[in-house]
């Protein structure tokens, strides 16, 4: 590293290229606006290039700039993982962990986890993020999370991962639906059958329509829910048919509502997974959450 370059400059240079605004960069990195300006001058100086073009309204990073805070970035992340690898050596189960998952997924598993993680990890703080299954990759890259909960199929790059569970679907309908008239419902019978999925972005909107892959499963057009429950709504109200994911069920996502539900055992179901960074110093940490996770997935169904 050259004289003078320090971590505390490169954050500053991160920060402003994620945030394009000098204060809310200083806001993020917990520094006045004055000391980041004068951090990155400094920067600029020992470096000597340009690292980002200043106007009264606007930032826009020079492409060196936007290149340095990249490689910055990365170098940031090593940094971090330096301080956990030391802190793993006297307290393996203790400090921050940030978690992030998919909101399919992260309502429905979390609350009956979280008692069961803070029992076997008392000096663990956990912080919980719920996010698109891109947003999350993107978190993890970044340094800005620690592990993720997704589901695939999905590709997730070069990540490790522990197997957690496999989730299915059932069929939610109105009660007296004709696609519940025989009782067990086959990828045969929902071929023709528009569902109310929810909104692209979401996988679980793209693994519903892939359960039966040879059936030819079609998304009602006209509408596209933002969450589950709300999609659990509609489908009560009348307005169509859905499939839901066998965790929200057993999680009690559908109780109090006004609609039938039948299993769809032939159905591929989506794969859920908790996903980290090759070179996080954590593994053995992410390894026992996992196991705690898939013990409160198969509590919930047995419930």
């Amino acid at each position: 590293m050259m004289p003078g370059i320090n971590l505390r400059q490169l954050a500053f240079l991160v920060a402003l290229s994620d945030q394009l605004h000098f204060s809310r960069a200083a806001e993020a990195c917990h520094v006045t606006q004055p000391t980041l300006s004068a951090g990155l001058r400094e920067l600029e100086e020992t470096l000597g290039v340009q690292l980002a073009e200043r106007t009264r309204r606007s930032v826009i990073m020079t492409p060196i700039g936007q290149e340095i805070a990249d490689r910055a970035r990365r170098l940031l992340i090593a940094a971090r993982e330096i301080e956990t690898l030391a802190g793993e050596q006297s307290a393996p189960h203790a400090g921050d962990l940030t978690l992030g998952s998919i909101p399919t997924i992260g309502p429905f598993l979390l609350p009956r986890a979280l008692p069961e993680i803070r029992g076997a990890f008392p000096d663990l703080r956990l912080y919980l993020r719920e996010e698109m299954t891109e947003s999350l990759l993107d978190g993890l890259h970044a340094g800005r999370l620690d592990a993720i909960v997704v589901a695939q199929p999905f590709d997730i790059g070069n990540l490790e991962t522990a197997f957690l569970f496999d989730d299915g679907y059932h069929l939610a309908a109105p009660p007296k639906h004709p696609a519940l008239a025989q009782g067990r419902v086959s990828g045969a019978d929902l071929a023709g059958k528009p569902l109310m999925l929810l909104e692209k972005g979401h996988c679980l909107q793209r693994h519903a329509l892939s359960a039966y892959p040879d059936a030819g499963i079609q998304q009602d057009e006209s509408f596209s829910a933002t969450s589950l429950s709300t999609l659990i709504a509609m489908v009560s109200e009348g307005l169509g048919i859905t499939l839901l994911p066998d965790l929200a069920i057993d999680a009690g996502a559908t109780e109090g509502s006004r609609l039938a539900l039948a299993p769809l055992p032939d159905a591929c179901p989506r794969h859920v997974v908790l996903a980290w960074r090759k070179t996080s110093a954590r593994a053995n940490l992410f390894r026992d959450l996992a196991a705690i996770l898939t013990r409160c997935r198969a509590e919930l169904a047995a419930a």
